[in-house]
């Protein structure tokens, strides 16, 4: 034969070193994730459960869905929550989001106005233009759709 057999050149045997130099980002990395999102993450869950373990009659609270209320009455999965005078709601446990300080209720207005502490503004010419306007504009587009709703019944 006029050419000779190709052997393939073996390969250098790995050294164990490589083996673990190539792990340790992946290590360093599942460590990051471990401190920075799964153990906080797994505190703020244990709190969470042990306030709603902790929920008693009196208490304030807000729900997941935004609904504030004192809590009335407590049982194995459902509180039952007055969100206003004679108005209860019943609601999961594990939807009590928040556990407000005592008397928090109290100091919000529900009609979203400033507190009485505070002074109220002087209202100036131009505030009183700027409301008169408003006020026509809303009567023009409410007299349109009643002159709408009377063409419409004929």
């Amino acid at each position: 034969m006029l050419i000779s057999d190709a052997f393939a050149q073996t390969a250098a045997p790995a050294q164990a070193d490589a083996n673990l130099m190539s792990l340790l980002p992946m290590i360093a990395i599942f460590v990051l994730f471990y401190f920075l999102l799964i153990r906080p993450q797994s505190k703020r869950a244990k709190e969470q459960k042990q306030m709603v373990d902790a929920l008693q009659r009196g208490d304030e609270v807000i729900t997941n869905g935004g609904i504030l209320g004192l809590v009335i009455n407590v049982s194995e999965s459902y509180l039952i929550i007055e969100v206003a005078p004679s108005i209860e709601v019943t609601v999961l446990k594990s939807s009590v989001q928040t556990l407000l300080p005592k008397g928090t209720l109290k100091t919000i207005d529900p009609k979203g106005k400033s507190s009485a502490k505070s002074k109220p503004a002087k209202a100036s010419a131009s505030d009183a233009a700027d409301t008169a306007s408003q006020i026509s504009e809303a009567e023009v587009v409410s007299g349109d759709k009643a002159t709408e709703t009377t063409q419409q019944s004929k």
